[in-house]
């Protein structure tokens, strides 16, 4: 047990999928994953351990943000061993060629700040995917899914239009809360990162993915997160 996981030695997998949402987690895990059993509700952040396709795997929430992710990534690698850890979430497009439902595969990902800051001082670090899994989640999408940059924001209701059009203009694809720190740890530490995510609402139009379609669109992403871990 740690501070924030309260699974027993053994119970979490060396593949975790990280939901931020923990009952986005139960769901994948009822779903996709054989035999799941929870592992994991302190502080109501649900955790399952189950198999797919005979592959044992951990489905387990992150909350939002880079500080709560950071919390369970770090207690996930460095105390239960886990190799390889892939995001599944929601984004915002930023481009008028990417569309709601879209998936994105994050090769990079940019941010003002995150909780690793502090140890590289001036240092602009660029932290990036793991391209094994970059490469595998692109195969298993038929090569539909979208690859390239994000931006992972330390702020949900942003203010900096300003720095919007400047992402824009650099051909950043979407925003989302937790992918830069998540391959900042999973390099710190030797581990496995990507961030296969799903566009729920698009910045420039407004428009948005209605609650009862998101479930189906999320089920694309998550299969492509397991082939991807799984692929030979």
């Amino acid at each position: 047990m740690t501070f924030h996981i309260g699974a027993k030695p053994g119970e979490i997998a060396e593949t975790v999928l990280l939901p931020g949402d923990p009952y986005r987690a139960r769901w994948a895990a009822q779903t996709f994953l054989k035999d799941a059993v929870l592992v994991n509700e302190v502080r109501g952040m649900l955790g399952y351990t189950g198999t797919w396709n005979g592959h044992r795997v951990t489905i387990h929430g992150s909350g939002m943000g880079m500080p709560s992710l950071s919390i369970y990534a770090n207690e996930l690698i460095r105390d239960y061993g886990a190799k390889t850890l892939i995001r599944i979430g929601s984004c915002g497009a930023m481009q008028p060629d990417v569309n709601v439902r879209d998936v994105i595969l994050a090769m990079t990902a940019s941010t003002i700040g995150t909780p690793s800051s502090a140890i590289f001082r001036e240092l602009n670090f660029a932290p990036c995917a793991d391209f094994g899994l970059l490469s595998r989640a692109h195969a298993a999408s038929g090569g539909a899914a979208r690859v390239g940059s994000i931006f992972s924001s330390d702020t949900f209701y942003d203010e900096r239009p300003d720095l919007a059009e400047q992402l824009q203009r650099h051909g950043c694809l979407a925003v989302e809360m937790e992918t830069a720190e998540l391959y900042i740890l999973a390099a710190r530490h030797g581990a496995r990162a990507l961030s296969v995510l799903t566009v729920s609402d698009h910045i420039l139009t407004g428009e948005a993915l209605p609650a009862d379609q998101r479930e189906q669109s999320f089920g694309d992403m998550v299969k492509i997160a397991l082939t991807a871990a799984f692929a030979p």
